[in-house]
């Protein structure tokens, strides 16, 4: 009797499970602690909530507003149109029933927030960031309710010395024919707040009002501002951001109704408006004008800010989380590059077969190679339809996540296992595929034959859905030479970031593929006999190892709560398996029972399976007592690099196997830490884990898509970017280097 590991209807049983539990982990979610159907947000920093003012209810010619409050924990600020030196504004994206149109945000008057060598502009307190809405003739509510839906998806940075990346979904029902206006006095006073044209102006325009440009110095004249201003000491806050430098010292002075001044421009401009906006601001009221410039601007630099890499990380984190509204930017890559890029995948795929992701899927390959040793028309058409499973597969994956991110989503190579539905879908899969090689039941003992057939009448069909588990279980790890590639499909044309996916599944495929088309492998396998059965039972470990991974992984995501609650589901989930490979009364009794129990089970458990338990803590000792891992945040390591000290970043995830043999081998080592402390290298992890969209933006700006990947920043020196198999003697050698 030959035995397989698994049969075709397992796999399609996967493909159903990874589908449909990927629906949600794909799904944008909302902000921590918001719900996708309230008008209020609340994060650990700040409570924004959608607020609306219709005092003659929503009607064409009649005023209506809407607005997002946010009120901020005490020290912690968000951002106005010009952040200033760092930081990103408050972006909205309107969803409105047909005939409402939603205008510009009304910004009231910042706040000028000194951070060390810098200067934001923002808000902190509660600000009201109020929006006009045109109501058209064609507006109709909704027939039974009488009422409008507005939904509005929100983006902020809100900083303290760190910085969060925060966004919320929400919802709210206006009454049509009625006063909405329990909001009013908070309207009111964000559009009081709201800086006021200067007097004589057309537009904000006054011809008599310029800024001339005189070397790296701007010369502001401004006139018609208010007479009781005069005299006094104006703040500045120009509209276009990277311009004049936000945190130097400047003059001005009053000419009689004029008001001067003298700005130094920035060492790093990126922007050269005309006309330029600007807001002058006394006493808690701003006015504002549009500056005539005169004279050239000085050559552009490039854009960039004290911190570089944060700016740049922060601004990819936008455009990931849909901020900006727009897919970056992609250009074809020069040949040479390409076919790096394309070699690369080649190799890092083949070293993907040494990873421990994939030694489970190629162990079930040695037992199916195992059994047509002596038939190589069967191996060849089983190695082309494993292969053409895994570059399918491959390439699928990758337009999946490309197309994600062209949508807006901060997502990069493995995303999938950051979703607690999709690893308890593994988890189970793999519980039935080792009960299966156990011999705890067999397919065809309660399916009906033609369907417990299929394998052995489509063995191509069962070799093209083990390539499709083969990279469900290798996509979440990235090998030597394979970072770098699928870092830079973020920024090729379609066709060329796939075919890059595509090299990468014929390098994962290879191995296999060239046994199948040499004989002298085959000849080399001893022939099909009872030894099968011992070794398929044996497989079922290897199984069972990979569903205590899973496991542990999904621990990381949902607590301890939602890991207990997977194992009493596979319990359920193996009683079935068990019951339904009964026979006569025995079966007719159990099977239902252990369904109907199942199902209760998951009724009561798989909430807390799916549920994404709080951050772990900042802090976790990696088994030195002197050296502590402090939590990963955006600009951290800038900050850090910048008082002189260095850093070390882990950029890691539970369910990456290479991450964690990484973390208790090499940066473990007694050696490697006293190198650490010697140096004073501050460490800092970066846990992906769980959907994180900076840590996806600063994966990008390193050119990796994937974990893991280690960095060593050095005061005045460019990072160090290690393999992803991390050696002791290179990592110490880089730290000795310091």
């Amino acid at each position: 009797m030959h035995y397989r590991p698994t049969s075709l209807l397992a796999k399609a049983i996967f493909l159903i499970a990874v589908m449909l539990a990927g629906a949600g982990s794909w799904a944008q979610l909302p902000a921590k602690g918001g719900a996708a159907t309230s008008a209020v947000v609340t994060t650990p920093h700040v409570r924004a909530e959608l607020i609306a003012h219709a005092p003659q209810g929503v009607e064409p010619g009649q005023p209506l507003w809407l607005g997002l409050q946010i009120t901020h924990q005490p020290e912690w600020h968000t951002y106005w149109k010009n952040p200033g030196d760092s930081g990103l504004p408050i972006e909205m994206a309107w969803t409105l029933p047909a005939g409402l149109d939603a205008g510009e945000i009304a910004w009231p008057l910042p706040k000028k927030i000194p951070i060390g060598t810098l200067a934001n502009y923002g808000y902190e307190g509660t600000v009201l960031l109020p929006v006009p809405v045109t109501v058209a003739s064609t507006f109709a509510p909704k027939a039974l309710s009488n009422d409008a839906t507005v939904r509005l998806r929100a983006t902020w940075l809100v900083c303290r010395k760190e910085c969060i990346p925060e966004e919320g979904d929400f919802t709210l029902t206006i009454p049509a024919r009625s006063t909405t206006a329990m909001h009013g006095a908070a309207f009111d006073a964000a559009l009081a707040a709201q800086p006021r044209p200067v007097m004589g102006s057309v537009q904000g325009v006054r011809p008599d009002s310029n800024a001339r440009i005189e070397g790296n110095t701007l010369q502001l004249s401004v006139q018609g501002l208010p007479v009781e201003l005069r005299g006094k000491t104006l703040e500045l806050f120009p509209e276009t951001p990277e311009v004049i430098e936000n945190a130097a010292a400047w003059t001005q002075a009053w000419k009689g109704a004029v008001w001067t001044a003298e700005v130094p421009l920035s060492a790093q401009r990126s922007n050269s408006p005309d006309p330029m906006p600007v807001v002058l601001a006394a006493d808690g009221q701003g006015y504002r004008a549009e500056l005539k410039v005169l004279g050239a601007w000085p050559t552009v630099a490039a854009a960039a800010t004290v911190s570089p890499a944060l700016e740049a990380a922060l601004k990819a984190n936008a455009a990931g989380a849909g901020t900006s509204g727009a897919p970056q930017a992609t250009s074809s890559a020069p040949p040479l590059t390409l076919l790096a890029a394309l070699f690369g995948a080649l190799l890092g795929g083949l070293i993907l077969n040494l990873m421990p992701c994939v030694f489970p899927v190629l162990a079930i390959k040695v037992v199916g190679f195992a059994q047509h040793a002596q038939d190589r028309r069967a191996h060849r058409l089983s190695g082309i339809a494993y292969t053409s499973g895994v570059v399918l597969s491959f390439v699928a994956l990758g337009a999946l996540m490309l197309g994600l991110r062209a949508a807006g989503e901060a997502i990069g190579w493995g995303f999938q296992l950051q979703s607690p539905a999709v690893v308890a879908g593994l988890a189970a899969l793999f519980t039935l595929i080792a009960l299966n090689l156990a011999g705890v039941f067999e397919f065809g003992h309660f399916l009906p034959s033609s369907v417990a057939s299929l394998q052995a009448r489509h063995p191509v069909a069962d070799s093209f859905l083990t390539g499709v588990l083969a990279v469900a279980v290798a996509s979440p790890c990235t090998a030597p030479f394979m970072g770098a590639s699928l870092g830079l499909t973020a920024t090729l044309p379609g066709p060329q970031a796939l075919a890059v996916f595509a090299a990468l599944g014929l390098g994962l495929a290879l191995p296999y593929l060239a046994a199948a088309f040499v004989p002298a492998v085959a000849r080399a396998l001893p022939r099909p006999g009872a030894w099968m059965d011992t070794l398929r039972k044996f497989m079922a470990f290897p199984m069972l190892a990979t569903v205590v991974w899973l496991v542990w992984v999904l621990g990381q995501q949902s607590g301890i709560d939602g890991a207990g609650a997977l194992l009493i589901l596979l319990v359920a989930l193996g009683m079935v398996a068990w019951a339904l490979a009964l026979a006569g009364s025995a079966r007719r009794f159990m099977a239902p029972v252990s369904i109907l129990a199942l199902a209760l089970m998951a009724w009561i458990f798989a909430p807390h399976v799916t549920n994404v338990a709080a951050a772990p803590s900042a802090q976790a000792s990696t088994g030195n007592a002197t050296q502590q891992w402090q939590a990963w945040t955006p600009g951290a390591a800038e900050q850090l690099v910048a008082s002189g000290r260095p850093v070390f970043v882990d950029f890691t995830a539970a369910w990456c196997v290479t991450c964690q043999y990484n973390k208790k081998t090499t940066l473990a080592d007694a050696g490697v830490q006293a190198d650490f402390t010697a140096k004073n290298v501050a460490l800092l992890r970066a846990d992906w884990t769980r959907r994180d969209p900076a840590i996806t933006a600063a994966l990008a700006q390193l050119g990796r898509s994937g974990v893991p990947v280690y960095v060593l920043h050095a005061p005045g020196k460019a990072p160090v970017v290690f393999s992803e198999i991390l050696g002791e003697a290179e990592l110490r050698a880089a730290v000795a280097a310091l």
